[in-house]
């Protein structure tokens, strides 16, 4: 379909339609120092900030900086995750632990980071006494209130496991954790958990939380994502819903109480109660991981890649369920369009998926990716008792391949190289993909 052709069809769409515009930044096409971003976060005075394998990036004003000039700890190190609070950047590095920025000044906690076992830092929270919670990769959970440090190990406490994936703080000051074991909530000095043990959740692997303005939580998990109002689970995966993917990377709730998601089969917004939009890979958008969701202060929705960059979709608006519903394709993201920090270039589009998972979807082994970093193995459990499994690198370069892998056995990861890795896991039933981060 031609530029020109889809201007056109555009323009017959209903007067109330809102122009959405889709603009990728990569390495490429901007001064992004990395095409695998790992974080994104927006501040109140108009700067995106982004993590990737490469350090820490922001964006204001159409001018991209690299904070690798300012702190060289920054240059070629991991920035896994971004919390912004008032004029301070809260940075979770590798190799340095946390590290503030108040715009002016670097404050690293150097000493802590080797008194705890502070690296490899996961995700940070805040809570409504500015206290930060920390969750640290293969080394438990870390709260700093700006004079004390305390630490919270699975050895030690009600922790289902050390290793944290994601964590949030609720209305009512409540702590939620997800680990690779299942979701911990710390309430006070009261611990609870939920596994596929004793609720029903779909997978122990916790890689998101959202809590939205009814305190409801949405839990993302390997398989799936799930509302949880304290009593009621309610589960959304492939096979029911028109969700992209079941690897439900990141989470966010904009002020129009929609909840946006970033998944291994691409970007979904759902109303909350029954309505869906989806962008898919290889129909909306490039074949790649979306790992992670942020909303600016102007509207603007960002999404970062395994490989492909950073994404951002801006005047979106979800379609008015008593209007007649009006699609639109567009072509795939213009990577030459020029870089600005509210940007206006791109092309109308609009993908409505109400429709059921395909039959092959449905077929497809549902896989569980366990690595062992400390032992240095991976195990991979699915439903079929062999499988051939590919290993690509962050540039989707094929770089190891496992012709007959028998269900739960160990893949030696002890050479590989430091970084992000897709698992291609191939069966009789289909092809699934994971995702591990080899540090």
């Amino acid at each position: 379909m031609t530029k020109q052709f889809i201007l056109a069809l555009a323009s017959l769409l209903s007067i109330s339609a809102v122009a959405q515009n889709w603009t990728n930044y990569t390495t490429k096409n901007s001064n992004l120092t990395g095409d695998n971003i790992l974080a994104i976060t927006a501040d109140n005075r108009g700067t995106l900030w982004v993590g990737t394998t490469q350090g820490l990036n922001s964006l204001k004003n159409g001018t991209w900086t690299d904070y690798s000039d300012f702190n060289e700890k920054l240059k070629n190190q991991f920035v896994n995750c971004l919390v912004s609070e008032g004029n301070t950047l809260w940075i979770g590095t590798d190799d340095y632990g946390v590290i503030e920025f108040n715009g002016n000044r670097w404050f690293e906690h150097s000493e802590e980071t080797r008194r705890l076992n502070m690296k490899y830092i996961r995700d940070i929270a805040v809570d409504h006494a500015g206290t930060k919670w920390i969750g640290v990769t293969l080394s438990g959970f870390v709260s700093y209130d700006g004079v004390n440090w305390n630490k919270y190990t699975a050895a030690e406490s009600g922790l289902l496991s050390d290793f944290i994936l994601c964590v949030v703080v609720d209305n009512r000051d409540r702590k939620w954790i997800g680990t690779n074991d299942g979701l911990c909530l710390l309430d006070g000095s009261r611990w609870t958990s939920y596994t596929t043990r004793n609720s029903k959740l779909p997978n122990n692997n916790i890689l998101s939380i959202a809590i939205d303005r009814d305190n409801v939580k949405w839990i993302g998990t390997l398989e799936g994502l799930c509302r949880f109002d304290g009593e009621t689970w309610k589960i959304y995966n492939t096979d029911e819903s028109p969700i992209p993917g079941n690897q439900i990377n990141d989470l966010a709730i904009d002020k129009d109480g929609l909840l946006w998601m970033a998944t291994d089969g691409g970007v979904a917004v759902f109303d909350r109660h029954n309505r869906w939009d989806t962008f898919r890979t290889g129909d909306k958008l490039p074949r790649t991981m979306f790992q992670n969701v942020t909303i600016d202060r102007n509207g603007n929705y960002w999404f970062g890649t395994e490989d492909k960059g950073l994404f951002c979709l801006s005047g979106y608006k979800m379609a008015n369920p008593d209007e007649p519903a009006q699609t639109a394709q567009t072509d795939s993201p213009d990577p030459t369009q020029p870089s600005h920090d509210n940007p206006s270039t791109g092309q109308q589009q609009s993908d409505q998926h109400n429709t059921a998972a395909t039959e092959s979807e449905a077929q497809e082994d549902r896989i569980k990716l366990t690595p062992n970093l400390e032992e240095g193995y991976l195990t991979i459990s699915m439903n079929s008792p062999e499988a051939q499994v590919t290993f690509l690198n962050a540039k989707g370069e094929k770089v190891r391949t496992v012709p007959k892998y028998r269900n739960g056995s160990h893949i030696n990861i002890s050479k590989m190289k430091k970084g992000t890795y897709t698992v291609k896991v191939k069966t009789p039933n289909g092809t699934r993909t994971a995702k591990f981060t080899l540090k």
